[in-house]
């Protein structure tokens, strides 16, 4: 029986007490807090405008201290701006996905990139990774951080790493099958991509050797994880993780999937108010914010992620003392203006979810004669696809009904057949605001 040592790839970090944890932050946060202050311009006055100085930091305690940082800031400092080392000791650099305005460009050195992968390795072993595995990597290879992540977190457990990236999916069924791969790390849109097609061709999910997925890059549900779960006949784990922080393997989830655990011993998590920028306590329902440790190339202190969740320091069966956060709740800065109503994706996500919708979707915002028009596409599960029109149409009815006591306006809503919404193999387009191309700046 594997014992609960093998499921730790660093152990004594992974376990540490949490007074220690607290008391290794504290010691690399005054080094760190220090490094960029003397190597960052940019931070150095942003900190000096705040009249803090690295002085004023002798640990943990004292992180409220600091000045926070935001995307737009990465924006300005383009492309060099928030460099912390010579350009000689960088070894790569990799880019948000974003498509307004600048990319965020974030620089690795040797030492950056061994971390990460550790990181990413400390994901894979959580979910049972081992060195007989075979790792089929579907993320996006070149300047998105899934792919390199992944392979490299997969390298430094020693299983056999296909470097698949995304796309051509006959070709990854015909290897994942060929091959008898045992760990899949692709989006949570993909994978269900994936499974749909394999039943498609007539497979059961015991003809493949599958036994974890690692998902992320997008949000997704419970209901979603079931689903694949049940169609690849996997356990489903959910990892986390930012391009400007390393990319994926900031935190991950154990065998007990209830949050992720955050890699305490190089970033620093904290959730703060939105709105009034004030530190809540452990436990609380706000936006994430990290402060990376140990970074070279581009460290980022008391950076504003926009993403809302929860912490929690409740002890896991898992063994690990890292605290844990929930799935991204939501974004501070998703929110759509419809009709003059704030509408969040996740509320459409709560009603669709509640009236048994757990499938595909697509949210399409237009504006037809200087009116917002707000139209809502929903695959039907296949067992309600034979129901005749005037059912589906009172279903629709349904729904809509459901939409406007949540959001207070009403969405036109349109039942499609199963898969009938083109599937992503990278991330889930979930929104398209055409408004966007009128030049309406929303």
């Amino acid at each position: 029986m594997e014992t609960k040592e093998k499921r730790y790839f660093q152990p004594e970090y992974e376990t540490m007490p949490v007074e220690n944890i607290k008391k290794l932050q504290s010691e690399k946060l005054v080094k760190q807090v220090k490094y960029v202050y003397e190597n960052v311009a940019y931070y150095r006055e942003l900190m000096d405008k705040k009249g803090v100085k690295p002085e004023d930091i002798k640990g943990v305690d004292d992180l409220h201290k600091l000045p926070f940082i935001k995307k737009d800031d990465l924006r300005e400092a383009y492309p060099y701006g928030l460099l912390a080392t010579d350009i000689k000791n960088c070894v790569r650099i990799h880019s948000t996905s974003g498509t307004t305005g600048k990319r965020v460009v974030a620089f690795y050195t040797q030492n950056d990139v061994d971390l990460w992968e550790e990181c990413c390795a400390r994901a894979l072993t959580a979910a049972g990774v081992t060195n007989d595995d075979v790792c089929q990597v579907c993320y996006g290879y070149g300047l998105f951080t899934g792919g390199a992540g992944l392979h490299g977190g997969s390298h430094k457990v020693g299983s056999l790493t296909l470097p698949m990236s995304s796309g051509n999916t006959e070709r990854q069924i015909q290897f994942m099958m060929d091959l008898n791969s045992t760990v899949l790390c692709c989006t949570p849109s993909y994978a269900a991509y994936i499974g749909e097609t394999l039943k498609e061709k007539g497979y059961k999910p015991e003809d493949n050797k599958l036994k974890a997925g690692i998902f992320g890059a997008e949000p997704w549900t419970e209901e979603m994880r079931r689903d694949i779960e049940k169609n690849l006949g996997i356990k489903a784990y959910d990892i986390y993780g930012l391009t400007e922080l390393s990319g994926p393997g900031v935190a991950f989830e154990c065998e007990e999937q209830k949050g992720m655990h955050v890699n305490e011993d190089h970033f620093i998590a904290e959730i703060i108010d939105p709105n009034t920028e004030e530190v809540l306590p452990v436990g609380s329902k706000g936006e994430l914010v990290f402060t990376s440790l140990d970074k070279e190339a581009f460290p980022l202190l008391r950076y504003r992620t926009r993403d809302i969740c929860i912490l929690s320091r409740e002890k896991c069966s898992c063994g690990r003392t890292f605290i844990r956060m929930t799935k991204p709740l939501g974004r501070s800065d998703d929110m759509m203006i419809i009709r003059g109503v704030n509408v969040f994706p996740s509320q459409i996500e709560t009603v669709l979810l509640n009236c048994g919708y757990a499938a595909n979707y697509q949210i399409i915002i237009d504006r037809v004669n200087n009116t917002d028009t707000f139209d809502i596409n929903v695959e039907m599960n296949p067992e309600d696809f034979a129901d005749i029109p005037n059912v589906i149409t009172g279903k629709e009815k349904k729904l809509q009904s459901a939409m406007k006591t949540m959001l207070g306006i009403s969405p036109k809503i349109h039942l499609l057949a199963p898969k009938s919404i083109t599937r992503s193999e990278g991330k889930a387009v979930r929104i398209i605001d055409n408004r966007k191309r009128l030049g309406i700046n929303i």
